[in-house]
């Protein structure tokens, strides 16, 4: 592993100065519902490995989540799943009994979600005020008891308790995740 890596001392209180819109909506949100996480900001995280460090620091398991979207770029998906489950269009558009997706192009990223690549996050939601983006959240993900995520940079992850996602973030949001199992 590197260890050049960076990772700073868990922290429990927002950055002091947020670098994006997102990033700033996602700590307003949470000081707002007064949910408690642990965060660490570190290098720009690129690999698995670095992601494994996070996850060693911050003692949890961190998501993946992947921006999804239809052919014709007109339906999209924001899918939250392991991190170590490989994935399968076929499989998750069965679950939800739509035509193939695949992933969508980085343009459409920071205009959709806000984020770069590597920074998906489920708290875009926070942006999506029209609902344009469908939360997809893997079986397995709802039966963790912690949710680790990018606060919607490369540099900044954190530790939040999943049913505070699943329970009081995202209702906030008026995005009802579909929970599917693949």
């Amino acid at each position: 592993m590197n260890n050049l890596f960076y990772i700073s001392d868990i922290k429990k209180t927002r950055p002091k100065k947020c670098t994006t819109l997102l990033q700033g909506k996602v700590y307003d949100t949470l000081d707002k519902l007064k949910l408690s996480y642990m965060r660490v900001h570190t290098d720009e995280a690129i690999t698995m490995d670095d992601c494994t460090l996070i996850d060693k620091k911050l003692d949890m398991k961190m998501v993946k989540t992947l921006f999804l979207c239809n052919q014709k770029k007109t339906s999209f998906y924001l899918f939250i799943t392991t991190g170590d489950k490989k994935f399968k269009s076929k499989d998750f558009s069965h679950a939800l009994d739509i035509s193939r997706v695949s992933f969508a192009p980085k343009e459409l990223m920071n205009e959709i979600i806000g984020t770069k690549i590597g920074a998906a996050t489920i708290y875009s939601a926070l942006i999506d005020e029209n609902n344009d983006v469908k939360i997809v959240i893997d079986k397995d993900i709802v039966n963790e008891e912690w949710y680790g995520c990018s606060d919607g940079t490369t540099t900044g992850y954190m530790k939040i308790s999943t049913d505070d996602i699943i329970r009081k973030f995202l209702p906030i949001t008026h995005h009802t995740p579909a929970i599917i199992e693949v």
